[in-house]
């Protein structure tokens, strides 16, 4: 069975070295599996694509994929699908935390008929602060129906070929494979996994790509500001229709009272900050679909090192 691993590769010169030696002494202690390993440089500032040439001159089963500019994990991931031959597809992070023994109970899983897999971390090695978002972005993505319940996602992850030729067809310039393959398949599980220190570096996650991470999570597959919105718009109605009706009751039963302007100011201000937000809403998502028909590119590739021929090169 041909397994290939993607790796999203950014300021990780240092590591991948021993990612890479890693993983080729895991598949050589199980019989029966071989590995393509695709490395994607997602333009980093440091010598990350050269020690890539090396580790490809040295492997020929190693795919170096060098992207223009830095687009991205979620691109980085897009682009290693151009270049995937194997049965099944793994996505793993640069930094070692992420054993190379631990692909093979996720491919043993995948066998079982699931077509989505993710490692499950009860100790995970990151920040507080990395820690306490990812747990809210997880239930965030669970609460607006981008991720299955009781399921934890993480970036070390099994595909099976039919999920991964779906993806592959994903073309939106704003990349979110794991949400996407909600709306493909809903056999998705998880495998316990143990979590390491990084090798080197410390983590490239702020909490504005978070935050990117959320809107995207909320506007590409998702309704839900929408319709809230809407339910906001008919609560503010129902709201001013019922004080409108009391200011008129109350004039009439005692014409000598003053209508109250600072209640009208207050009004004023909540319903005009509604009105910007529901529009702040729609232009996020009116932005997006001009950007999706103006056909963004998701990533533009520069060079490889031993590419295969897929017929999926050109996604530019």
């Amino acid at each position: 069975m041909l397994v290939s691993v993607c790796i999203p590769c950014y300021r990780s010169a240092k590591t991948l070295p021993k990612v890479a030696e890693e993983l080729r002494q895991a598949f050589a202690a199980h019989e029966g599996y071989d590995y393509q390993l695709v490395l994607v440089n997602d333009g980093s500032p440091d010598d990350t694509y050269e020690v890539i040439r090396r580790l490809c001159r040295e492997d020929k089963n190693i795919v170096g994929v060098d992207l223009s500019r830095n687009y991205g994990q979620a691109a980085a991931k897009m682009a290693a699908l151009a270049y995937v031959t194997g049965d099944a597809v793994v996505y793993m992070d640069d930094d070692g935390q992420h054993p190379a023994e631990g692909i093979f109970p996720m491919l043993d899983k995948l066998a079982e008929g699931y077509d989505v897999v993710y490692a499950a971390f009860p100790q995970k090695h990151h920040s507080a602060f990395k820690r306490a978002t990812s747990a809210i972005y997880q239930k965030f993505s669970e609460w607006i129906g981008n991720k299955p319940k009781g399921i934890s996602v993480s970036s070390f992850t099994a595909w099976s070929r039919m999920a991964a030729d779906a993806v592959a067809r994903y073309k939106s310039p704003f990349p979110a494979a794991g949400l996407y393959l909600n709306k493909v398949t809903t056999k998705v599980a998880n495998v316990p996994m143990p979590h390491r220190d990084r090798l080197a570096g410390e983590s490239g996650y702020t909490l504005g790509k978070l935050v990117s991470l959320a809107v995207t999570a909320l506007t590409n597959f998702s309704i839900v500001p929408l319709r809230a919105a809407s339910f906001l718009g008919v609560g503010c109605s129902i709201v001013g229709f019922i004080a409108g009706a009391v200011t008129v009751i109350r004039k009439l039963v005692n014409p000598r009272i003053a209508a109250g302007f600072t209640t009208t100011i207050a009004v004023q201000l909540f319903v005009g900050g509604v009105i910007m937000m529901i529009l702040g809403i729609l232009g996020e998502y009116v932005g997006r679909i001009y950007m999706t028909v103006s056909d963004m590119p998701q990533y533009n590739v520069r060079q490889t090192e031993n590419a295969p021929v897929t017929g999926k090169e050109d996604r530019s």
